[in-house]
């Protein structure tokens, strides 16, 4: 019964305070409709399918935008991939390395209208590996895509936050 109160509580709280989640201000900025574009590196393409596969999730799960043809979207995001560094974080007593983080570097550049944001991001994702094995296709692939989310995130963040001052004037 008290975790009920408790629970009531803290509804009447949130929603005394007028909060709102950032997708809600994110939509004074990103439209129902996005044309997407990931820039294909030469050095590594496959990492562009990667990116943009998580680049189309994030906006639907987060924002409820949809990728579109570029003549039907009310604004755009082109993605395009930096770098990507491995770096051990952790080794056994042995000297193997047993812990990675990839560093998911990606350049950003919204457009809506007259407004254009351009911002460098870099997604970070740790995995563990097994003493003395080489990092998989699996794994690698896994990374970019988990360091990828972690840097849309941090835009739509951004956005977010651009939203939330464009909506206070």
């Amino acid at each position: 019964m008290l975790k009920l109160w408790f629970l009531i509580g803290i509804f009447f709280l949130l929603s005394a305070c007028g909060y709102k989640p950032s997708s809600h201000y994110s939509k004074n900025i990103i439209t129902q409709k996005v044309y997407t574009e990931v820039e294909v590196s030469l050095s590594d393409p496959e990492n562009a399918v990667l990116v943009k596969d998580a680049l189309n999730r994030a906006l639907y799960t987060r924002l409820k935008s949809q990728s579109s043809k570029k003549e039907d979207a009310g604004s755009s995001l082109k993605v395009s991939y930096k770098s990507i560094h491995f770096v051990p974080l952790q080794y056994n007593r042995n000297g193997y390395v047993v812990y990675y983080q990839a560093n998911i570097s990606l350049k950003f550049i919204f457009e809506k209208g007259k407004t254009k944001e351009e911002r460098s991001i870099v997604g970070r994702y740790e995995f563990p590996i097994r003493p003395s094995a080489i990092i998989s296709n699996d794994l690698r692939f896994k990374a970019i895509e988990q360091g990828s989310v972690k840097a849309l995130d941090e835009f739509i963040s951004y956005i977010s936050a651009k939203g939330l001052l464009q909506h206070g004037k």
